[in-house]
């Protein structure tokens, strides 16, 4: 088991990325606290993990409110006695950023991706730096996207959001890891059981008539193996990340485009 006795904490635990990486954390014997924003699918995806024998616990957590982040972690730290792993895969609604032109779109819609993805990351990265430095040792880890590297349209904000986290992964790192902490990024593309791409296809469907099955035959069609990824691909390779086999990564964004973004 790659996580054997790690505890783990995962931000955005009720979407899809987040709730595949909770269960495969505890499939590899991680005990992992799940926060969201809202209760029920994260009360769901803990009833999952339980049932299939793993160690699980739920709350509502708002990662945007920095007093819920500290107080949350604190009586993670208590229960447990430690943090290992925190992995932040906390999203903001499409639907309020998506489909407007750069020339057209007002500040505040533009700068909410910004200035939510950024926050997210950096409370929860700051509480479990605070709580690993004193062990010396620890993972941080969050999820950005294909629009933090290329061009592309009516996304506003959401490619400078995930830049910046990229970007942010970088700094943690370069400060945290002489104190044994590793910082890291996954950047996936094209899950189709994610939020955002049902929100991608159906801002393309509006403009283009793609069908579900066109949509993804274009996703597919974009990566080197000419299918999309599925959520557990994402999900395992997270836990090899956060594992101690992964101990010489830190400070970088792995590469999980399936080829359409070549480095």
């Amino acid at each position: 088991m790659l996580l054997k006795d790690k505890v783990a904490v995962i931000y955005g635990a009720g979407g899809a990325i987040g709730g595949a990486v909770a269960r495969a954390f505890a499939s590899e014997g991680a005990k992992v606290f799940l926060a969201g924003h809202n209760q029920a699918p994260i009360e769901a995806a803990v009833k999952d993990i339980v049932w299939a024998g793993g160690a699980a616990e739920a709350a509502a957590v708002d990662a945007l409110d920095e007093q819920a982040v500290e107080t949350h972690l604190q009586s993670v730290v208590e229960k447990a006695g430690r943090i290992d792993i925190s992995f932040n895969a906390v999203g903001v609604a499409h639907a309020a950023i998506l489909g407007v032109p750069l020339v057209k779109i007002e500040v505040g819609q533009f700068s909410l991706p910004i200035v939510a993805y950024t926050t997210s990351y950096f409370l929860t990265a700051r509480a479990a730096a605070r709580h690993m430095i004193p062990n010396k040792a620890g993972v941080i880890m969050t999820v950005t996207a294909l629009p933090a590297r290329i061009g592309t349209p009516l996304n506003g904000g959401y490619g400078p959001a995930q830049a910046a986290k990229e970007a942010l992964t970088r700094d943690l790192s370069y400060e945290l890891a002489p104190q044994g902490i590793r910082v890291v990024s996954l950047r996936p593309h094209g899950i189709p059981g994610t939020s955002t791409m049902r929100n991608l296809f159906e801002l393309k469907a509006e403009a283009s008539g793609m069908n579900w099955d066109q949509f993804q035959a274009y996703l597919a069609g974009t990566t080197h193996s000419r299918r999309v990824m599925a959520l557990d691909e994402v999900a395992n390779m997270a836990a090899f990340m956060a594992s101690d086999r992964a101990s010489g990564m830190t400070g970088t964004t792995v590469n999980l485009t399936m080829g359409a973004l070549s480095e």
